[in-house]
């Protein structure tokens, strides 16, 4: 059994992942912004922690003695909540801080989940920089998340860490299959989907028996 903290533990991802880490029998840190709003997330093997993924200071006393964390946050609801609001440096600060309080602390294996706009298509050119595919409107919070996945990239950090990266469409209440299939930089076929609780096996998967290393994959059926 593992132990594992899960930031971004109350959105869709997030509640999925912590469901599969559940029934596998390890034990969930979930860290939310606000847990008065998220009482139903406490459960036999579920602690409820308030906290944000881009706290440096405070990253080192929330992961420690844990095995592994998830990043599962998004600093936005969804595009119509717009983007005025939005840090373009969300991303890297949470890659920072991630990085830093997991080495400082010993804990080995960041698991981080990504955004398919960020994914190149058959010429090598970045989804998000095709109008056609991805609506111009919603391109800063590509732009940010690109930075997030760039800084760990670029970060010489002792921390295993891997992104997967599921298709534009994630599916949610479709049923856990158990079943999925790993890519690499470019976009699986435009059909490709995938539910959120099968990202939380291939999430679950690669805590467990590690394969992929320091590096970004898609993650598709």
């Amino acid at each position: 059994m593992s132990s594992i903290v899960i930031f971004g533990a109350s959105g869709r991802a997030g509640r999925a992942i912590t469901t599969e880490a559940r029934g596998r029998g390890h034990h969930v840190t979930a860290v939310v912004r606000n847990p008065g709003k998220h009482g139903d997330i406490a459960a036999e093997d579920v602690s409820v922690m308030q906290g944000d993924v881009t706290d440096a200071e405070r990253m080192s006393s929330i992961v420690r003695g844990h095995d592994a964390v998830v990043h599962a946050v998004t600093p936005l609801n969804g595009p119509e909540q717009g983007f005025g609001d939005l840090d373009p440096e969300f991303f890297v600060k949470a890659a920072d801080a991630l990085l830093d309080g997991m080495a400082e602390t010993g804990v080995p294996r960041l698991l981080v989940v990504g955004l398919f706009a960020n994914l190149k298509d058959a010429d090598g050119r970045l989804l998000m920089d095709d109008p056609a595919i991805f609506p111009a409107e919603i391109r800063p919070f590509a732009a940010a998340h690109t930075a997030g996945l760039d800084r760990l990239k670029a970060q010489n950090s002792v921390v295993d860490w891997l992104m997967l990266t599921p298709p534009a469409l994630l599916e949610m209440g479709t049923p856990r299959t158990g079943r999925y299939q790993i890519g690499g930089e470019t976009a699986p076929p435009v059909l490709a989907h995938l539910s959120y609780a099968d990202l939380a096996v291939a999430m679950i998967d690669e805590i467990e028996t590690p394969h992929h290393h320091r590096t970004r994959v898609s993650v598709f059926n």
